[in-house]
C-alpha cells in the first residue's frame, strides 16, 4: 500500500486502535515553556502521578521574559511566578531546563532544532500554537492543550484521531527578494485562515526542496494560521546535514541506522492525499498583511481589497479598501520570533541595514531567537551593524511577538513585524501589526514606511 509521510509516521506511533475511538498515539518528545505547562504539572501532581521518561522533555523560558540586558530582574509578578514555577516543576520532575543562564536558552521552537532534538519521523508536541515549526524536519509536530500535556507527562501518549493530509505544491522558484515567509503568507491569503482545518500539510515542490532548514522552519511555522494541525517537509540531505553532530543527534552506527529510516519516510509515488493545492510562485512578490488576521495579506504592489466582511479590520488598522500598502508610514519595526529569529534571518537584515540608518521616527528591535543565535550574530559582527544603523539588538526571547512581556508596541502605533500573528492587540493593547519577511521589515525600517527595496518613493498619508 502506498502511503504519504504523515500516514507512515502515524502508523509507526499508534499504540492502540479501536473502531469509533481516537487512536492512542505515542509521543516521542515534548517541549515546554513557562506559560502553558504549570496547569499540566498540577494535574498530574493532584493524582500523585509523576513524569514518565523526563529525558524525553525539555523546557525553556521564552514567552514572558524581558529582552533587556538586565533581564534577570523581572518586575512583572505574573511573569516572575510563571518562571519560578517552571523552575520548581522541572527540578521536582527531573526535566532539563534551559534557564536564563543557559547557553541554550531561547525560544522553544528555535532551541529544539538547534540541539538536534527535532528529528525526522518523530512525534513532537508542545503547549504552543507554532509547534508545527518542527515539521520542517519531517516530524509530526503540533500544539496541544493543558490536559493533553498532562497525558504526555503521565503516559507518554495522547488520544487523537488520525488527521487528513493536504499536499501543498509550490510550482516554480522563489524570485529575488522573496522568502519562505512570503510563500506561507501567500498560501494563507489564498486558502484562508480555515482552509486547511483538520489537515496536516505536506509542502512539496522544487521551491521547497531548495529552501534551507531555517527557511523550511518559517514555512512550517505558520501552518496553523491557515487552520492546519501541522505542516511538514519530507527529510532529505539538507535535513540530515543540519541535524548531524548536534547534541541530541544519533552518533556512530546509530546515525546510519536513523538516517536509513529517515530516508524511507518520503511519501510514496502515487500515494493518496485528501486534498491537493498547487500554487505558482514564479512571479511571487513580497507579502504584507493589512488587516487583523494573516489571511488579510497582499503583495506589496497591490491595494487593499474591498469586502463588507473586512470593515472591522480596516477600522482597527486605520486603513481603507483600494489603499496601497506600500508607502504606509510605520513607527516600529521588529525582527525576531519563532518564525524569523534565526541566524539566516539576521544575516539578511544585516546585509540590508549595513551602511544605512533607520528612519528617525522608527524604533527597531532585533531579537535573536536563542543564545546560540545571539552569540553567532555577535561573532559575525551583525550586532555592530544593527546598532550602527540605529536598531536595538536585544537578548533572546519571544519579545514583541506577543504582548506578554515588557516589549510592546504602544497603542495606536504601527509596526511592521517578522512575526506570525497580527490579531487585534497582539503586540500590545491598541497596536497595529503588519506581517512581512525580515527583508521587508529591514527595508521599511530604513525608509520609515512599508517598502521592499531601497528604491526611492514617497510615504503615503494614512487614511483619516
Amino acid at each position: 500500500m502506498k502511503n504519504n509521510i504523515v500516514e507512515k509516521i502515524w502508523q509507526q506511533h499508534v499504540v492502540h486502535r479501536q473502531a469509533g475511538f481516537p487512536d492512542v498515539l505515542r509521543i516521542d518528545f515534548a517541549l515546554l515553556h513557562e506559560v502553558t505547562s504549570a496547569q499540566a504539572f498540577a494535574m498530574i501532581e493532584r493524582k500523585n502521578l509523576s513524569v514518565q521518561n523526563p529525558e524525553h522533555f525539555l523546557a525553556t523560558i521564552d514567552h514572558s521574559i524581558p529582552t533587556r540586558k538586565n533581564r534577570h530582574e523581572i518586575y512583572d509578578k505574573t511573569a516572575k511566578n510563571q518562571i519560578e514555577l517552571l523552575r520548581k516543576n522541572c527540578q521536582n520532575h527531573g526535566i532539563p531546563l534551559c534557564d536564563l543562564d543557559s547557553s541554550h536558552q531561547g525560544i522553544v521552537h528555535v532551541v529544539g532544532p538547534e540541539l538536534g532534538i527535532t528529528q525526522p519521523g518523530m512525534t513532537l508536541v508542545c503547549g504552543d500554537s507554532h509547534t508545527a515549526t518542527h515539521g520542517a524536519f519531517g516530524s509530526l509536530a503540533f500544539g496541544i492543550g493543558t490536559s493533553t500535556l498532562a497525558h504526555v507527562f503521565a503516559a507518554g501518549a495522547i488520544l487523537m484521531k488520525q488527521p487528513k493530509v493536504m499536499r501543498v505544491h509550490f510550482n516554480g522558484q522563489l524570485p529575488a527578494n522573496t522568502y519562505a515567509k512570503d510563500m506561507i503568507m501567500y498560501l494563507i491569503a489564498q486558502i484562508g485562515i480555515g482552509g486547511a482545518t483538520g489537515h496536516v500539510i505536506e509542502y512539496t515542490g522544487e521551491a521547497v526542496t531548495a529552501l534551507s532548514m531555517e527557511q523550511r522552519m518559517t514555512l512550517c511555522n505558520m501552518s496553523i494560521e491557515c487552520g492546519a494541525i501541522a505542516g511538514l517537509v519530507a527529510p532529505d540531505e539538507t535535513t540530515f546535514a543540519y541535524i548531524k553532530d548536534r547534541p541530541y543527534a544519533p552518533k556512530g552506527q546509530q546515525w546510519e541506522t536513523a538516517k536509513s529510516y529517515w530516508q524511507s519516510l518520503s511519501s510514496d509515488a502515487g500515494c493518496r492525499y485528501d486534498q491537493t493545492i498547487e500554487l505558482d510562485i514564479t512571479d511571487l512578490q513580497p507579502q504584507v498583511s493589512w488587516g487583523t488576521n494573516p489571511e488579510q495579506s497582499i503583495a506589496i504592489n497591490q491595494v487593499i481589497p474591498f469586502s463588507n466582511k473586512t470593515k472591522e479590520s480596516l477600522d482597527y488598522v486605520k486603513l481603507k479598501s483600494a489603499q496601497s500598502i506600500a508607502g504606509l508610514t510605520i513607527d516600529w519595526a521588529f525582527v525576531g520570533s519563532c518564525t524569523n529569529g534565526r541566524i539566516e534571518d539576521l544575516r539578511v537584515v544585516a546585509d540590508i541595514l549595513a551602511g544605512h540608518k533607520i528612519a528617525k521616527q522608527v524604533t527597531m528591535y532585533i531579537v535573536p531567537g536563542s543564545e546560540q543565535v545571539m552569540h553567532q550574530a555577535q561573532k559575525e559582527g551583525l550586532d555592530t551593524i544593527f546598532t550602527e544603523a540605529g536598531a536595538e539588538f536585544r537578548m533572546p526571547g519571544c519579545s514583541m511577538c506577543l504582548g506578554m512581556n515588557d516589549d510592546k508596541v504602544p497603542p495606536g502605533s504601527r509596526c511592521i513585524s517578522s512575526t506570525n500573528r497580527n490579531f487585534i492587540g497582539r503586540q500590545g493593547t491598541g497596536s497595529i501589526t503588519h506581517l512581512a519577511s525580515p527583508a521587508t521589515v529591514a527595508f521599511s525600517a530604513l525608509a520609515g514606511f512599508i517598502t521592499s527595496s531601497y528604491a526611492e518613493q514617497q510615504p503615503q498619508k494614512e487614511a483619516s
